[in-house]
């Protein structure tokens, strides 16, 4: 892959377009198909193979205008000069990058006029001076030195100061201007490429930061930007997820049956017969708090599993506070987010209540939980000093495959006051501190790998 097309792919990365490596390898495949001299046709090409959706055709169309602003389709191919025609004169122009002197070198260049050949130059100054590994807004200046520099900067400041002493004042003064121009022409590179591959590094450190906070703490105005990211996390996982059910159906060589099966041939393998592994889809009971001290984390965590639904279609999700309700039904008929806040405004208030809760999803719920289902407990396991239903949780946890409790508290909290987290989590195959998109993230990756 050219030193370019991988430039563009980081750049379309920046710009939230998900493109993988097999992607990568098409678009050179279609890039030698097409040619580069069609710059239409070169876009359209790429489009194709690494544009996926409505959304991603609009950011591949914004960041391949802006990338190719004033570029020549031609540099993508990243050729190595023409050799001159045999009996033509010898070139002692130094390359584009080379310091020279007198009409050599950058300034040799800048008094030519030849446009084509300072757009390569200043490509491979920057490609030098790694422009495309800028990050921050303050390294433009250090970013556009280095690439001037690289383009010969010091030899062609060095030809001037001579052509002053030697009073070709006139000419000195000319490629001074030259020199000028190019350097707001390199400031102008150097700014497009901070735009291309930093396009959104402020929405993805906000993100980054709000996936570790924790939930608790999260403020309203951030509610949307997690909720985005919740969708990203379980795109993410759902095409992990994929990729290993593919792997896990390839199988081995069933050499018995294939024997078998072959026998008519003579022994010649015609019809080969392949070992497969039954992939079970995991089944998911979760049960949340929706008190007021763990509202916030429940949230996330239907919104997640809801996301989850393409590889985790067998979700039972109850709430409760002093009494459980199941709300599975909110979300076959309305949107994620929409059937979350409503199980909060309905079944949030009143003391938390676990041992009415555990024994009433006994009874509910008993008979459908078996060896493939995980029972997924968010809740902070403050009982009031009540009942902390520990006898139900034990019996639920005999039917099902794994028993998971998540607290949204420090460990440093649990067992103290009312906390009666040593009881419950001797009932639960895990007890984990989840009070993060993060966290939440690392439990649910951990039920999808151990179901294949």
């Amino acid at each position: 892959m050219s030193a370019v097309l991988t430039d563009f792919l980081k750049a379309l990365r920046a710009s939230d377009v998900r493109v993988s490596t097999a992607e990568g390898m098409d678009a050179v495949a279609a890039l030698a198909a097409v040619g580069f001299e069609d710059r239409t046709l070169v876009k359209n090409a790429l489009s194709q193979a690494l544009a996926k959706s409505p959304d991603d055709k609009l950011r591949f169309d914004a960041c391949f205008e802006h990338f190719f602003a004033h570029e020549d389709m031609q540099r993508i191919d990243d050729a190595e000069p023409e050799a001159p025609p045999e009996g033509a004169p010898p070139n002692d122009m130094p390359p584009p990058g080379g310091g020279g002197s007198g009409a050599g070198g950058l300034l040799g260049l800048l008094e030519s006029g030849d446009r084509a050949a300072l757009q390569l130059a200043l490509a491979q100054g920057a490609a030098q001076a790694r422009v495309n590994e800028i990050r921050l807004f303050t390294q433009r200046g250090q970013f556009t030195r280095r690439t001037l520099e690289a383009m010969g900067l010091v030899g062609a400041e060095e030809a001037i100061e001579r052509l002053e002493a030697a009073g070709e004042i006139e000419r000195a003064r000319r490629a001074r201007r030259k020199l000028v121009e190019l350097r707001e022409e390199v400031i102008a590179y150097v700014e497009r490429q901070m735009l291309l591959l930093t396009a959104n590094a402020g929405t993805k450190l906000r993100e980054e930061t709000l996936a570790r906070i924790p939930l608790a703490r999260a403020e309203a105005r951030d509610f949307k930007l997690m909720q985005g990211l919740v969708r990203k996390l379980a795109k993410r996982l759902i095409a992990l997820h994929s990729r290993r059910r593919k792997i896990a159906r390839r199988g081995q060589l069933d050499v018995r049956h294939t024997l078998r099966r072959n026998i008519e041939f003579d022994g010649l393998l015609f019809d080969l017969v392949w070992k497969r592994k039954k992939i079970e889809r995991p089944k998911v009971v979760a049960v949340c708090d929706v008190s007021g001290s763990v509202a916030a984390v429940s949230r996330f965590l239907l919104l997640f599993l809801y996301s989850l639904t393409e590889v985790l279609p067998k979700i039972r999700a109850f709430v409760f506070s002093n009494q459980l309700a199941e709300v599975t039904s909110l979300f076959e008929t309305l949107t994620a987010e929409d059937a979350v806040a409503k199980a909060q405004r309905d079944y949030g208030w009143g003391s938390t209540d676990y041992g009415r809760a555990l024994a009433e999803l006994e009874a509910i719920a008993l008979d459908d939980i078996d060896h493939r289902t995980t029972v997924l407990v968010l809740g902070d396991a403050r009982s009031n000093y009540g009942n902390p239903g520990h006898a139900s949780l034990r019996r639920i946890h005999e039917r099902a495959r794994r028993v998971i409790w998540l607290n949204p508290e420090p460990r440093t909290f649990w067992n103290t006051g009312d906390s009666e987290m040593r009881r419950l989590g001797a009932a639960c195959d895990r007890v984990e501190s989840c009070r993060s998109l993060a966290q939440l993230e690392a439990v649910v990756t951990e039920i999808l790998r151990t179901a294949v």
